[in-house]
């Protein structure tokens, strides 16, 4: 059986303390080496902070935006990949040379390589520009990886195309549960009090973490990613208060057929890791069901019905979404595929 050791990190930020961040990584990353890990998994702009960047202007999210690959915090995500000998991944707010800023994810390679995704539904700000490229790459372990950030997940699409392009994981760094959604049936505020009272009634706050605010919702729609396109997911999340929220953790490693390998629900910060049987991938379910495809049926995919909006409009807007049923043959979002 060939096999390579994964780990996914979930842990409480401290918004805008690099330094801070950026010692957690280390710590994790010194634990995940001793247990024979290849490839790590932090969050989502987690050496950053998340949430409170939603509220900084364009000058507070300057002070925190780096380069990639050159800025200090990837030096030092660069250094730590090296000495272990892994892919180390974690997020930021990048400043790329032309000024604009980006919700990105770097993995550091051992080579000393640097991977760069940026988020291609970007919402947090304004002044947070959107990517428009995928990010697969090969890596020293005889697989494929690619990464999408937290909300490029919930599109379809993204993870179908990066599987296409030869993933077999999927990095997916997140920082999400417990959030204020517009749908009634996803996620929902969890109170802070419930946080910060963690350590005397830890069950009050996991049962938050394991019901339909957290793992729950997880589980109506992470597996399928990894089921229907045929590769391990490996999901790292934010864990705690972030700005008046609380992200629910739920780190968690799932195999091809969408099954969880190996998870946490704890209220703290944590490692979880698990050994990916590669020789799943052949024969699994949803790399089958791709040969099946008829890509000739799916020209729909690639038309604008006229409804669409932008990632943060769509993120934020509470009006209710009508869909549009484009005719057979018709460009119009007013002409239906039934005659």
């Amino acid at each position: 059986m060939k096999t390579i050791t994964c780990g996914v990190v979930q842990f409480h930020h401290r918004p805008g303390d690099k330094g801070y961040n950026l010692g957690v990584v280390e710590r994790f990353t010194a634990e995940a080496r001793a247990l024979g890990v290849k490839i790590l998994a932090f969050p989502e702009m987690c050496l950053t902070g998340y949430w409170h960047a939603t509220k900084l202007d364009r000058a507070g999210l300057e002070a925190l935006a780096e380069p990639i690959p050159d800025g200090p915090s990837v030096r030092r995500l660069r250094a730590l990949a090296q000495g272990a000998d892994m892919a180390v991944g974690a997020g930021l707010i990048e400043r790329a040379p032309d000024g604009r800023l980006f919700n990105a994810y770097a993995v550091a390679m051992p080579d000393g390589a640097v991977h760069r995704h940026r988020k291609i539904h970007a919402f947090e700000s304004e002044h947070i520009s959107a990517g428009g490229e995928y990010t697969v790459f090969d890596t020293p372990w005889g697989v494929r990886a690619g990464v999408l950030i937290c909300y490029d997940n919930n599109i379809v699409e993204n993870v179908r195309v990066t599987a296409l392009m030869g993933a077999d994981i999927l990095i997916a760094p997140h920082q999400t549960g417990g959030c204020d959604s517009r749908s009634p049936h996803a996620m929902g505020p969890i109170d802070p009090a419930l946080w910060e009272r963690r350590e005397a009634d830890p069950a009050a706050i996991e049962a938050e973490f394991r019901g339909p605010k957290g793992r729950e919702w997880l589980l109506r729609w992470l597996p399928s990613r990894a089921h229907d396109n045929g590769l391990f997911v490996l999901f790292s999340n934010g864990v705690g208060e972030d700005a008046g929220e609380v992200r629910t953790g739920n780190a968690m490693i799932l195999d091809p057929y969408g099954r969880i390998l190996a998870e946490t629900w704890e209220a703290r910060d944590r490692l979880v890791v698990a050994d990916l049987d590669l020789d799943l991938l052949p024969l699994c379910t949803g790399r089958r069901w791709i040969r099946g495809r008829r890509p000739e049926l799916y020209g729909l995919l690639t038309k604008p019905l006229g409804h669409e909006l932008d990632p943060r409009a769509a993120r934020f807007s509470r009006a209710a979404v009508e869909r549009p049923i484009p005719r057979a043959g018709g460009d119009r979002p007013d002409q239906g595929l039934i005659a």
